[in-house]
């Protein structure tokens, strides 16, 4: 199966293009990294990628989104782009935690442990996940969940590693690892669980609150 994935949850952007099994039993990637900047440009980043691939728009059987946590534009902007692929091109589609790409690029660059996934979600919060990880096994061992910079910060008293996009100056000793398209579309590989493009949606722990405009004044005189 051809993957295209998209990851834009964090400063660092990417796409990559993946297939496991090629004709001699191996797989191919391909991917454009771009860091900075105030804008996702996904298209050129796409165009890019398949040009590397030497692959067509037409070959792509499957659209793979980091979901995130992280920010909301730029993973709505991958959503959209898969929303619109499969409406086009009726692909399959799937959603991948951010936190899950990072903690499995930890396992992959030697990192061994107590392992600490941090994302900044604004606010004086930050997510926070945590997982066990050895050379042949990763296993999450406490849920993700919104966490207070004050206790993000007592952390770092610990010896536990710390690994993220955006870890807060506290914890000096922490690894900064970006999610990467990459990570994405490998573990959608190895996955079944496609989704119709309206199931696709961030992972956004806070409750969603709307307040009521106050109604227009009358005008006087």
């Amino acid at each position: 199966m051809k993957i295209l994935a998209l990851e834009f949850s964090s400063a660092q952007r990417s796409v990559a293009v993946f297939e496991a099994g090629g004709p001699q039993g191996g797989s191919e990637m391909a991917e454009v990294i771009e860091t900075g900047g105030q804008s996702t440009r996904p298209f050129s980043m796409i165009e890019a990628t398949l040009r590397q691939a030497r692959w067509e728009r037409e070959q792509i059987e499957c659209v793979a989104v980091g979901l995130g946590p992280g920010s909301y534009a730029g993973i709505r902007t991958a959503i959209a782009v898969a929303q619109g692929w499969q409406l086009a091109a009726h692909v399959k589609l799937a959603g991948i935690s951010s936190v899950e790409c990072v903690a499995e690029q930890a396992q992959r660059l030697g990192l061994n442990g107590r392992v600490r996934v941090i994302v900044d979600a604004q606010r004086g919060e930050f997510y926070a996940a945590r997982y066990e990880i050895d050379l042949s096994e990763l296993r999450q061992v406490e849920g993700l969940r919104l966490v207070p910079e004050a206790e993000v910060r007592a952390w770092a008293q610990g010896t536990e590693t710390f690994v993220g996009p955006d870890l807060p100056g506290s914890l000096s000793g922490g690894r900064l690892i970006f999610p990467r398209a990459a990570m994405v579309a490998r573990q959608v590989s190895r996955r079944t669980d496609f989704l119709p493009g309206d199931r696709l949606e961030p992972i956004y722990l806070r409750a969603t609150s709307f307040v009521k405009a106050s109604p227009p004044r009358k005008p006087v005189g």
